[in-house]
């Protein structure tokens, strides 16, 4: 028998675990994540709008759901639990925690109220418990640094209209929030070249439905080369001009200097490619420039991931997803990325008489953790499709508490399944 850990619920870590049943006939699998409620960045990095993406979640789900796997949520490693306890008890951990830390840019004023990273300014959109909620009342122009789909998704939140969201996740406060904001100006500004954007042409070209919105290229000079970002870029720029309440506006050759205002965000100073000051006045920003992974009790990152030998950190310590590679690639290749991981875990690991679940159980319960497992995820998930209001798919509970509540039971003895 083969007890396995796998610390994070996202893609990485639910393929991860289907990959693992099937190499692994009599393997008991753990999946442990810090949050009540599992997936990740489906749930929390998709955009609310596209829920054509989110839907994934229904095929990560079964992997949760299989006998031979057991959902512990509301646990931290570190907090709750630690890392060496773990393999203490399971004949192998995995890390699937992914990459929740923003980059910084290293330059002045990036504390500034109204600066944000667009990890942290995703979170709030999308319900995570720990998005903080900006102020927008006064916010009548955005930049948005950064050349890649983030960026895009930022932009277009931050557009839209309340019919056009409709059908998404997006909860009443943040809508409200989002439609009271006076914003006219939207500048998403890259540090290269077009050519060089990590746009999709798919993501790019979706901008052209906004009802609100008429896009512009800055300098149309810059739109050298070929391709469909390009292509999409040039059709910005050429269309027919329209009468628009916002305005969404693209800059290339621009590299951040210094975010600057007195108490809050006034404007961005940048540096053009030869040396020239650019500035945009703006009362919000927002960082689209990558993630990096938190340490993992002793396990430090490097370069924004846990540094590896084909998904292998140590003796029986492993690592999927972003936490492995740093920030990039598409859901797929999470899957294909977790088979490999599967086979190495499989070719590799003995099975032993380490409990597993049996001693994880034991510590959380006599340190009091209020941890939910897969059947108070469920219950969780019910309530907030029931609770949304017309419109809207689903009304996500954003606070721990919330949906502890919802889960049910103060302690954990009708859990232990």
């Amino acid at each position: 028998m083969h007890h396995i850990a796998i610390v994070g619920s996202g893609p990485a870590g639910c393929y991860l675990a289907d990959s693992l049943l099937r190499i692994l006939p009599d393997a008991w699998i753990d999946v442990i994540e810090r949050l009540p409620v599992p997936f990740g960045l489906i749930r929390y990095g998709v955009a609310p709008d596209h829920q054509s993406t989110k839907a994934i979640a229904r095929v990560l789900d079964r992997a949760l759901a299989r006998d031979r796997v057991a959902f512990f949520g509301n646990v931290e490693v570190g907090r709750d639990v630690r890392l060496d306890e773990l393999l203490a008890n399971y004949d192998a951990v995995a890390l699937a925690v992914g990459a929740p830390r923003d980059r910084t840019l290293g330059i002045p004023g990036e504390n500034l109220p109204g600066v944000f990273g667009s990890g942290a300014f995703v979170n709030w959109y999308n319900g995570h418990p720990d998005g903080a909620a900006p102020d927008l009342r006064a916010v009548h122009a955005a930049v948005i640094i950064g050349n890649g789909n983030v960026a895009i998704d930022v932009a277009r939140t931050l557009a839209k209209d309340s019919a056009e969201l409709a059908g998404s996740d997006l909860s009443p406060g943040v809508s409200a929030a989002l439609q009271a904001m006076p914003i006219e100006r939207i500048h998403i500004v890259g540090r290269r070249g077009p050519s060089e954007a990590k746009f999709t042409e798919h993501e790019l070209a979706e901008l052209e439905s906004l009802t609100r919105a008429g896009l512009i290229v800055h300098d149309p000079s810059t739109l050298q080369g070929e391709g469909g970002v390009i292509e999409t870029l040039r059709r910005f720029h050429t269309g027919a001009p329209r009468s628009s309440a916002i305005t969404i506006r693209f800059h290339f050759g621009l590299t951040p200097i210094a975010f600057e205002g007195t108490g809050s965000l006034e404007r961005v100073r940048f540096r053009g490619t030869e040396a020239t000051a650019f500035e945009l006045p703006a009362q919000l920003a927002v960082t689209a420039i990558g993630y990096e992974a938190r340490a993992c009790c002793s396990v430090q990152p490097a370069n924004g991931a846990f540094a590896n030998d084909q998904g292998r950190i140590g003796e029986r310590l492993y690592v999927a997803g972003w936490a492995k590679r740093g920030p990039t690639g598409t859901i797929p290749a999470n899957r294909a990325e977790a088979q490999e991981v599967a086979q190495r875990i499989g070719a590799e690991i003995a099975g032993s008489e380490r409990p597993g679940r049996t001693n994880l159980r034991a510590l959380l319960d006599a340190r009091g953790v209020l941890w939910t497992d897969y059947a108070a995820w469920r219950r969780i998930d019910a309530a907030e499709i029931a609770r949304a209001p017309e419109g809207r798919c689903r009304d996500k509970f954003s606070s721990v508490d919330e949906m502890l509540e919802v889960a049910g039971n103060s302690g954990n003895s009708s859990r232990k399944t």
